[in-house]
């Protein structure tokens, strides 16, 4: 698999003969004014929308939050084939196809043979929050031949992300949204991995290789990428990561 980190959570994945595209946010850096709150987003794309070439999949963990779907990214999804979400995502936005969890989606690859992507349940902060922050969805990429991965979506669960593994494992690369995401909101609980919190997954996703995205590039993430690859090294697992360069396709497992 070959995958390119665009920014903040959105990455261009190219698997099987098919290029995913994970949370599209492609506006240059503003603020949003939301009710109570201002997001703020620091960094642009590093590739921008127009000049990506054809996505066959919109993999959208939720489409409520502008760290994950923003203007730019909402104007795309009408030019690509196929956008997979949550189930509410799919009543608000048309052409989604919500995905319940451990529901599965097939998709045709142009070698005959298929890409199943399963939904798996993701919680975007604390138990009990959904109310506050809506639902959230993680994805599972398979297929024969190919290797399996993970890919999070906003979720601040290491006990799901345990069942993920017990589920589906081995997977072979866990591209896993992490900076410790925090708001007023909540208190500042943690809305997505603490760097901690995705040690903790790594051991329980085996050998798997193990992408961090969604670590910079807004005002809310509260933990980069050097605290992320510090904390593995620190665990004795800074094999285990591959830390993207923005814009730069990179091969992993």
């Amino acid at each position: 698999m070959k995958i390119t980190h665009i920014g903040g959570p959105t990455a261009v994945l190219s698997l099987g003969g098919l290029t995913f595209l994970t949370d599209p946010a492609f506006d240059e850096p503003r603020d949003y004014q939301l009710p109570g709150r201002v997001m703020t987003k620091l960094i642009g794309p590093a590739i921008p929308a127009a000049e990506l070439g054809p996505i066959d999949v919109v993999l959208l963990s939720h489409d409520e939050h502008k760290d994950n779907l923003d203007d730019a990214g909402r104007a795309l999804l009408p030019s690509v084939p196929t956008v997979l979400s949550t189930p509410g995502a799919a009543t608000r936005i048309p052409g989604v196809r919500g995905l319940a969890n451990w529901e599965t989606s097939e998709l045709p690859r142009p070698d005959g043979g298929v890409i199943t992507v399963t939904g798996v349940p993701a919680l975007h902060g604390p138990e009990g929050t959904e109310a506050v922050l809506g639902v959230v969805t993680g994805f599972v990429l398979s297929g024969e031949g190919l290797p399996t991965v993970y890919v999070s979506g906003d979720n601040a669960s290491v006990d799901l992300v345990k069942q993920v593994a017990d589920r589906f494992g081995p997977i072979d690369v866990a591209v896993l949204f992490a900076g410790g995401a925090r708001t007023a909101l909540l208190d500042g609980a943690a809305l997505t991995l603490t760097s901690e919190a995705a040690v903790e997954a790594a051991h329980l996703l085996g050998s798997a290789t193990i992408v961090p995205v969604h670590t910079e590039g807004w005002a809310h993430f509260t933990e980069g990428p050097d605290q992320f690859v510090k904390a593995f090294a620190d665990a004795g697992l800074a094999d285990r990561v591959t830390l993207l360069e923005h814009g730069v396709a990179t091969t992993v497992g």
